[in-house]
């Protein structure tokens, strides 16, 4: 990645001249990253250039939770126009990683992170916006926009609005909290010698169920997550929290929502942006979804599926395409 245009001098305004910058491994966004030295300082340049992407949502968010005693990263340096954002490196440790080298261990690392949703569920959500039944239909919407037509669907769309419609109240709360909305392994990081977990891109935060992101966590698109430990994380929730079976309808319905959002999502990845990796991820959400569906809440979504999507059509839209 080549280095973004204004960069020097960004970093030289904010007491950074001369160090080094190097690319960090980027996201499905048109976001950047770079980790800046000089000497024995480090710290993580974003670059979120105009018009794709505006960073002021990442900083607003970030005060919030930093205000709140959430370990987001530290804002060193911001030029919002230009798409610039210097932060507090939080450096290498992921819990993806950790988990996936000592997975009986790993499982503290779920405990701290439920544990984190279960503190952030306490505080009313910050000035965002809702993730109202609208913005959860356009969201589910992504299946039918990109996948079916990927692997050469032809769906009753106005049915699928339907069903949803049927299920969503479900997943809508009079106590919204703050949804991270990409709260899951690979955003975790671990830091210092406590292993506190750092938080990042949260920059799409809105106010909604707190069921959201604990899916995010459990039913993660980008490593397996074994059913006896999302069972074992939902008592956690619910024991700490009180959650009772409304909370577990609403987890389904999010969960089957989100899945079905993440299977448009990288589909189109695939398709509009030449992303190759992602179709490859599908399967397993196609798996957490087929989970989601099989509970009664989602009965009339469960019945549009099987009378739209045949089984052999429901996987890596890529290989099913004969791409």
């Amino acid at each position: 990645m080549q280095i973004p245009a204004g960069a020097a001098g960004f970093l030289a305004a904010n007491g950074w001249a001369g160090a080094a910058v190097t690319p960090l491994a980027g996201d499905a966004s048109f976001r950047r990253y770079f980790r800046v030295v000089d000497g024995t300082r480090r710290a993580i340049l974003m670059d979120a250039p105009p018009p794709h992407e505006d960073p002021r949502p990442f900083l607003t968010v970030a005060a919030w939770l930093m205000d709140r005693g959430f370990e987001a990263p530290l804002i060193l340096g911001a030029a919002a126009d230009e798409g610039l954002v210097l932060l507090e490196d939080f450096g290498d440790a992921r819990m993806r990683e950790a988990v996936d080298a000592a997975p009986a261990d790993g499982l503290r690392h779920y405990e701290a992170a439920v544990d984190l949703l279960v503190a952030l569920a306490r505080h009313p959500a910050g000035p965002f916006s809702p993730y109202d039944q609208s913005a959860l239909q356009r969201e589910a919407a992504l299946l039918v926009d990109w996948y079916c037509p990927a692997v050469g669907l032809d769906v009753d769309v106005e049915g699928y609005r339907a069903a949803w419609e049927a299920v969503l109240g479900h997943a809508l709360t009079d106590a919204p909290v703050t949804v991270l909305r990409d709260f899951h392994a690979e955003n975790l990081m671990l830091v210092g010698e406590e292993q506190r977990l750092g938080l990042l891109d949260f920059q799409d935060a809105l106010a909604g169920h707190p069921a959201y992101d604990l899916v995010s966590l459990l039913q993660d698109a980008r490593r397996e997550v074994d059913p006896s430990v999302e069972a074992a994380m939902l008592a956690r929730y619910r024991a700490a929290t009180g959650a009772g079976d409304d909370f577990m309808r609403a987890y389904h319905v999010l969960g089957c929502q989100r899945n079905a959002k993440i299977v448009g999502i990288f589909t189109r990845l695939w398709r509009r942006d030449g992303k190759d990796r992602y179709p490859a991820l599908c399967p397993r959400v196609w798996a957490y979804l087929e989970r989601d569906l099989s509970q009664p809440v989602l009965e009339p979504v469960a019945a549009w599926f099987d009378a739209n999507i045949p089984p052999e059509r429901r996987g890596d839209p890529k290989v099913i395409a004969g791409e």
